[in-house]
């Protein structure tokens, strides 16, 4: 897969701009919508320089993997990521650059969102973990007593977050998922995240991979509750190698962690604006990256 060529803003032109996200740029495209996956990265709520080449290559690839391989448990919003498919559906005036974008671009059914996140952890780790060391608990779960970093959870639970256009996501109890929404999509948005998380981690073992954590996002549409959004991308979700799993230490990980961690070494107060990355973290981020698309998709 070629990592050359990142969008430049004069690749999409006589569309309107539907939102400008993080990491993703999205076009209105007459009922439906043009998800562009640009090869910027964030961290603490800020997005870093440089970019890391063809990362927006590869989550594209990697969500179509899982959206084809998911649909027949919950629909999902994808029409298309073939740009000769999507092509034909431009309006007159309207121009893609097909270098900087082929293998980017995914057009999309509009949906109503469910603004929650639907996380799903089957590990203890991450903010889960410092929660565990303060509380005792995960995001509304009572957890036994003597667990350690990276520790299997009995069951995956689920961890619903409140979705917030700026800052950090709000954690929100199950009880609360349901006065927001009601029980009944409450309960739905449980049920098929949980279903999915199983299907996922059990596809990604035999590929030597474990599936700590992730998060799904919903929206309705024509009616039906669907998948949307990006999909078991290391970008959205934790991968461990397997091989290398020890709980009781972090383990490797197959997204931006180590992003993450390097920031962390050099002191960056999280304010904007954020100090560049170096070339050995920019390298290695692309590398893990690349190896979790070869792993999940083989």
């Amino acid at each position: 897969m070629t990592t050359q060529n990142p969008p430049a803003p004069e690749a999409v032109s006589g569309l309107p701009l539907f939102r400008r996200g993080k990491v993703r740029d999205v076009y209105e495209l007459g009922a439906d919508l043009l998800l562009v996956a640009t090869d910027r990265i964030s961290a603490f709520d800020c997005v870093l320089e440089p970019a890391i080449p063809g990362k927006g290559r590869i989550l594209t690839a990697i969500s179509a993997f899982w959206f084809r391989k998911t649909a027949g448990l919950v629909p999902n919003h994808v029409l298309s990521t073939e740009f000769d498919e999507i092509l034909p559906r431009l309006p007159a005036g309207a121009r893609v650059d097909r270098q900087s974008l082929e293998g980017r671009v995914t057009l999309a059914r509009k949906a109503r969102r469910v603004d929650i996140e639907c996380v799903i952890r089957g590990y203890l780790a991450g903010s889960a973990w410092k929660e565990y060391l303060q509380t005792g608990s995960a995001c509304g779960h009572a957890l036994p007593q003597g667990l350690v970093q990276a520790q299997r959870l009995e069951t995956p639970i689920f961890t619903p977050a409140a979705k917030a256009d700026t800052g950090h996501d709000e954690n929100i109890s199950r009880a609360e998922l349901a006065r927001r929404v009601g029980p009944e999509l409450a309960r739905q948005l449980e049920d098929l995240s949980l279903a999915l998380y199983a299907e996922a981690a059990r596809h990604a073992e035999p590929r030597g991979l474990i599936l700590a954590d992730t998060k799904f996002e919903f929206g309705f549409i024509d009616g039906r509750l669907s998948l949307i959004d990006e999909m078991l991308t290391p970008d959205s979700s934790r991968f461990w190698d397997a091989a290398a799993y020890r709980p009781g230490a972090s383990p490797e990980s197959f997204d931006k962690q180590s992003v993450r961690d390097h920031l962390e070494r050099v002191g960056w107060d999280k304010r904007p604006p954020a100090p560049r990355l170096p070339a050995e973290v920019v390298q290695g981020t692309l590398r893990r990256y690349q190896e979790a698309l070869e792993r999940l998709t083989q």
